[in-house]
Order: C-alpha cells, then structure tokens, then sequence
C-alpha cells in the first residue's frame, strides 16, 4: 500500500464513526450489548437527590439528529462523574442523564461539561450546562459573563419540575455556544 491510499482513510477523529460504535454507544447502533458508559451517571437508589438532564440536539435545519453522541463530564471536588449517550436510541433522538446537580466551586456557578461528537465536525464541540435555579451565581461566574447577554440563554438548562431541559442547537438562531478548548 502506498502513501497517497493511506491519506484517504478516515481516522477516528475525522468522525464519530462507525469506528467505535460497537465500544461506545452501542445501543444506537443496534449492537445487543451493554454500553461501558451510560447516561445514568448514579444510582437512583443510592442517591435520592438525582436530577436529570434532558434534551435534542437539533441541526441548523431545526431537525433532532439522530446519530451524535454526548458526554457529560462532572467535577465539583466531591462527585466526579461521566456519562454518555448516544441520540439515536430514543424516540425522537433524545437524550436523558440521570446524574447529580453539582456543587459551586470558588464562587463559580454550579455547571457541566459537554462534549458533543457528531458526523460532518473533525473535532468534538464543547459546551457547558448551567442551571437556571442557580441565578445569582449565574449571575457573578466568571465564564458565563464573558458571554454576551443574550447568547447565555443558550448555556442554561431550564427546571422543569425535578428535571432539567437542555437542547442543543448546532447553528441558527438559538445556536449553543460552544468553547475552544
């Protein structure tokens, strides 16, 4: 095999997959096994303060895609926590953490990151969840008053009931903001 057929492979970071489909998400995929990662991020049953997060990632289209996946990544100094999703395995290409709010660290208000992988991006996209119960903190955190006013809508997940609902809009009007890291 020469270079030039060698250039023309997809690597995995040139896209989500099917490369680890298998390893990953693989209820997605239709693969009949368990997932390593999951988006039950704790026990409910050994942890009766859970929350949970719900949300579509949407396409600039305004249509719900049905093949990323997502990654939350937690840390507050006591709950180190990670769970991940893949939108294809809901009705409706949704997706669902079961998780637990996190705590302020230094005055920062209480967040999540968020690592989206998708087809069509060479490199995962990050974001970060607020709360919308939190807006005093919101209000003085360092990061999410670099962002213009108006575009913060966008990192703030709303308190529906005991639930969380946080979308993600890859362009368009509503568009999250997403961070180079």
């Amino acid at each position: 095999m020469n270079t030039k057929d060698i250039s023309k492979r997809q690597t995995p970071s040139q896209t989500i997959g099917p490369f680890f489909a298998y390893g990953l998400t693989p209820g997605q995929y239709g693969y009949d096994f368990p997932s390593l990662a999951k988006g039950q991020m704790v026990d409910i049953n050994e942890v009766p303060e859970h929350i949970q997060i719900q949300g579509i990632i949407y396409d600039g289209e305004g249509v719900s895609i049905e093949d990323a996946m997502i990654e939350l990544w937690q840390d507050d100094g006591e709950q180190q926590l990670f769970g991940r999703y893949g939108t294809g395995t809901e009705d409706g290409n949704s997706f669902t953490f079961t998780t637990v709010k996190p705590k302020g660290v230094n005055g920062a208000a209480p967040y999540i990151n968020v690592i989206l992988f998708m087809r069509g991006q060479l490199l995962h996209s990050y974001t970060r969840i607020y709360f919308s119960d939190e807006a005093e903190l919101n209000s003085t955190d360092e990061v999410l008053t670099s962002i213009p006013e108006d575009r913060r809508k966008t990192l703030i997940a709303q308190k529906k009931g005991s639930s969380y609902v946080f979308d993600i809009h890859m362009q368009g009007d509503n568009e999250t903001v997403f961070f180079k890291v």
